[in-house]
This record gives C-alpha cells, structure tokens and sequence, in this order.
C-alpha cells in the first residue's frame, strides 16, 4: 500500500477524523460537516475500508468494568533468531496481552498486558510468558497511573493537488 498522506485527500481526512472520534457518528452528519451528499461519504468510508486503510470499527470499553484493571508492560527479551517469530505468536495467544510489539535495543519484544490483579499478573509471567521455549527473562513495568491512552492517530492535511 502506498503511504497513506499521499493517497488521501482533505476530505478522506476529515472523515476519518469524524470516524476515530465517533465510528457511530451517521453519514448523514459526517456528509453535513464535510459538505458532501451521504451517498460520497459512504461511498468514500467504502473505498477506505477496501483500501485498508480503515481496518475496523470497535468499542472502547473501560477495563476496570470488566475487572482488568492492571496495565503492565513487561519486556521480553528471547533466543530466537530474527526471523523467527515464534515467541512473538506464543505471546499473542494470550488473553491477557494486548500488544505486541517487536522492538529495537536489549529486548525484543514489548508487551502490553491487562490483569485483574498482581497475583494474576505474576501468574501469567511465571506459568505461561516465563514458560515459552526462547524466552531468556521479562522486566515488568506496572503503570500507576494512566494519563493518556489512545488509539486515535493524527491525521495530517493532504498537500494540495494530491488526492485519492
């Protein structure tokens, strides 16, 4: 896929914008304040969705109403080669963790995790993480206190001339 700030237009991000802060928001209102028919702003959220560049719609549901209220991030650090990603798939299987990211320096994996409590947190490095064949060792960070959490992501002008 092309980079996306070249192939999208104004509009597209205006759009996605509305999108991001509201998936429910109606093409009817999204058409209002972008000032197209609801027939080319759903024909749009087509061709984006298609393209991929929108990947799906979800709901944000708070984690402590669900009783996952510990956020961790722990860092894993494995023998595995590197183009082997075998740990990386073990660690996504969990329930519990949320990303996984392969990352650059002495680790090589970071991982978001969510757990009821530390007892289920350290039930979870101790009997599935630190049991993964390749896993070498974690270091957990347990966040306090969440300031900004987000999945939204800035949507920059499109240069003039360029569009989808």
């Amino acid at each position: 896929m092309p980079p996306l700030d070249r192939t999208l237009d104004d509009v597209d991000g205006r759009i996605l914008g509305f999108l991001q802060e509201n998936a429910r928001e109606t093409q009817a209102e999204i058409a209002r304040a972008v000032g197209l028919a609801p027939s080319a702003v759903l024909e749009r959220i087509r061709k984006l969705e298609s393209r991929g560049v929108i990947k799906g719609y979800t709901a944000l549901i708070d984690p402590k109403a669900l009783g996952q209220g510990m956020l961790a991030f722990v860092s894993v650090r494995s023998e595995e080669g590197l183009s082997d990603d075998s740990v990386a798939q073990q660690l996504a299987q969990f329930a519990e963790v949320l990303e996984v990211h392969h990352v650059a320096g002495e680790d090589c994996y970071l991982v978001k995790v969510r757990t009821k409590d530390p007892e289920q947190l350290g039930s979870l490095l101790r009997s599935r993480i630190g049991r993964i064949a390749g896993v070498k060792s974690t270091r957990t960070t347990i966040v306090l206190e969440t300031v900004k959490e987000t999945s939204r992501l800035h949507i920059p002008q499109a240069q003039s001339g360029v569009t989808a």
